[in-house]
């Protein structure tokens, strides 16, 4: 699992029989340090994330078989939103 933002919807011309009716989402994966990966992600979305939200993402495809069939071809589903973050910073010479 990790936290990512999302920067917009996805709509697909052509999908697999099985996602038919899914929201796909545009997202930036979120680093420990506040900075997002490099990559935009594709999400299914179950809960109905808004724009600038962030998310908890599962990259465990079983969430996906199990509500769209096992041969559904998702991975990553939006499965939390989150409230603020709050890290705990680390003090020099000590773990937090």
């Amino acid at each position: 699992m990790f936290l990512a933002r999302i920067d917009g919807t996805v709509v697909p011309a052509a999908k697999h029989a099985t996602l038919d009716g899914c929201r796909f989402l545009v997202a930036q994966r979120l680093e420990a340090d506040g900075s997002t990966g490099a990559e935009p992600l594709v999400l299914v979305d179950l809960l109905g994330a808004s724009f600038g939200s962030t998310v908890l993402v599962s990259t465990d495809g079983d969430i996906a078989r199990q509500r769209y069939g096992n041969t559904t071809p998702a991975r990553m589903v939006v499965v939390g939103i989150v409230d603020p973050v709050q890290a705990r910073r680390q003090r020099a010479g000590r773990a937090a």
